[in-house]
C-alpha cells in the first residue's frame, strides 16, 4: 500500500509540474511576443553617464559632472504602482537626486517621481528637497527641512527649474522611464526562461 501511495504521489507531482511548465511557457511566450519596450528606440541621457546597472538589481545610477564643477548623481528604479494599460509607461520612476557643489561637503538631495501616463509631456514631481550638511550624514536624523508641498509655490517652481538646468528635464525623464521599463521586462523574461529551463530538467 505504501508503494502505491508513493507512486500516486509521484504521478500527482508530475501532473502538477506539467501544469506549471505549461503556465510558464504560456507566460514566457506572452512576454516575448509583447516586448513593446524592447523595440522602442532609446534616446540619450544627455550629459549623464550610466555609472552602475547590475542585471541582478532593479536600480540604476547615473552621474554628471557639470562644467561648473557641480556633481549630480541620480539613483532610479521603477515604483510598484502600475497605471492603466493605455499608459505610455505602466509604472513610474522613483528618483533620488543629489547635487554637490565643488569644494563643499554639503549636498542638496531631492526625492522625485517621474511618470508618463499618456502621449503628452511626462509628469515630474519633487516630493522632498533636503539640505544635508555633509555626505556622512545622509542617513542621520537631522532636520532636513519642511515638506516640499509646504514650500512657497514660487520656490517649488524654481527648484524644478534648478534641476532642469542640470539636465533633468523632459527628454531625460522619458528616456530614463523607457530604460527602466526595458530593464524590468528583460529581467522578467530572463527569470521566466531560467525557471522554465529548471522545470525542463526535473
Amino acid at each position: 500500500m505504501a508503494r502505491v501511495t508513493n507512486v500516486l504521489r509521484r504521478a500527482y507531482k508530475s501532473i502538477e509540474d506539467l501544469d506549471l511548465l505549461k503556465i510558464l511557457e504560456s507566460e514566457l511566450n506572452h512576454e516575448l511576443s509583447s516586448m513593446r519596450f524592447q523595440n522602442e528606440k532609446m534616446g540619450s541621457f544627455g550629459d549623464f553617464v550610466l555609472e552602475w546597472d547590475s542585471p541582478k538589481s532593479q536600480d540604476v545610477i547615473l552621474r554628471n559632472k557639470c562644467s561648473s564643477g557641480e556633481e549630480v548623481a541620480i539613483s532610479a528604479l521603477l515604483g510598484r504602482d502600475t497605471f492603466h494599460e493605455d499608459s505610455r509607461f505602466p509604472a513610474e520612476a522613483l528618483l533620488k537626486i543629489c547635487v554637490k557643489k565643488p569644494g563643499l561637503s554639503s549636498i542638496l538631495k531631492f526625492d522625485c517621481v517621474a511618470s508618463n501616463r499618456g502621449g503628452g509631456q511626462p509628469d515630474f514631481h519633487i516630493q522632498n528637497a533636503h539640505y544635508i550638511p555633509s555626505s556622512s550624514s545622509l542617513n542621520s536624523s537631522i532636520y532636513k527641512g519642511p515638506s516640499f508641498s509646504d514650500l512657497d509655490p514660487l520656490l517649488q517652481h524654481e527648484l524644478k527649474q534648478y534641476l532642469a538646468a542640470r539636465g533633468i528635464e523632459e527628454d531625460f525623464t522619458n528616456n530614463l522611464l523607457l530604460y527602466l521599463h526595458k530593464k524590468e521586462q528583460g529581467q522578467y523574461a530572463g527569470w521566466l526562461q531560467k525557471l522554465k529551463d529548471m522545470m525542463d530538467r526535473t
